[in-house]
């Protein structure tokens, strides 16, 4: 199934919603009226696009009209939308054209938001491409991760590095580090323990965990991928400040996006944050993933055909 049909399957909660709270004004043409951007405004806000992220949908929508006379109301909205989400974009995988031997990409988030099962999805795209892939199980809490993980590398066609339950999470990193050096390795997919973002010493312990990432490979972590769950809307957002605080996020991926019916959430985390989203998960399957698609996005959104 392409990107677009795995997303518009997914928005198809977030859709209805919005289809249904504007009937048929996404295909009115002309300058949007008062009555016309209060509907707007609740079908946004109920789709959880969010109070800011909303006013600048709506009004970057209206200057577009002006502009574009041609463009229909629902054309101008998935066109904004498309800019909002595409205002920064980041690759989640290594730079062909970087002189980078060994690729380092740390996958952190909460707890139960799906980043042992995305770290499996991603691993398995890298291996098909040819790259020499290892997974480090440095979630050493969870009773089931390092087996879970186990799991997916043997699905992924990809190593894996274990550690025994209640080891040092920087201790297990700078090992599979070392051996990822050492075994001539392309990629290095990191899992960490899920961590609430309110917790002190864990939001340290992954401070720690970058440390030892950069003394082991140069430049490493090349990449740090935040998971957020899509079902928990605009809350994620604060989960996201956080982690920022603690190490520097290049990217988010977005899982459980489908069946949401806060799909709008998404244009309001990429808004408030400032920070591309790289990968959206669509499903449990191997390659139920995708690289984010900003266009795609907001087509699936705003699209009015059954």
């Amino acid at each position: 199934m392409s990107l677009w049909n795995r997303l518009r399957e997914g928005l198809s909660r977030t859709r209805e919603r919005v289809v249904q709270g504007l009937g048929g004004l996404l295909g009115r043409r002309g300058p949007v009226d008062a009555a016309t951007r209060e509907r707007l405004e609740e079908t946004l806000l109920g789709a959880d696009v969010g109070p800011g992220a909303t006013e600048r949908l709506i009004a970057r929508a209206e200057e577009r009209l002006a502009r574009e006379p041609d463009l229909d109301l629902g054309a101008a909205l998935e066109r904004t939308a498309a800019e909002l989400l595409g205002r920064t974009r980041a690759e989640f995988g290594p730079d062909p054209t970087a002189p980078v031997k060994l690729w380092v990409a740390l996958i952190v988030g909460v707890n139960g938001v799906g980043k042992t099962t995305l770290a499996g999805k991603l691993a398995a795209r890298f291996a098909r491409e040819g790259r020499r892939t290892l997974l480090v199980a440095a979630d050493t809490f969870r009773a089931a991760a390092v087996e879970q993980l186990d799991v997916w590398a043997g699905r992924a066609g990809a190593e894996i590095l274990r550690a025994r339950p209640g080891a040092d999470p920087a201790s297990v990193v700078h090992d599979g580090l070392a051996s990822a050096v050492g075994r001539r390795f392309d990629v290095v997919l990191i899992d960490t323990a899920g961590r609430l973002h309110t917790k002190h010493n864990l939001m340290a312990e992954l401070e720690k965990v970058g440390r030892v990432c950069a003394r082991s490979v140069p430049g490493a972590p090349h990449h740090v991928l935040l998971v957020l769950d899509a079902t928990l809307g605009q809350n994620a957002i604060a989960q996201a400040r956080e982690f920022q605080r603690a190490i520097p996020v290049t990217s988010l991926a977005l899982t459980k996006l489908d069946g949401t019916a806060r799909g709008g959430s998404v244009i309001a985390i990429a808004d408030e944050l400032g920070l591309p989203i790289s990968v959206v998960g669509v499903g449990e399957g191997l390659d139920d993933w995708e690289p984010f698609d900003p266009e795609a996005f907001a087509q699936a959104l705003f699209d009015e055909r059954p």
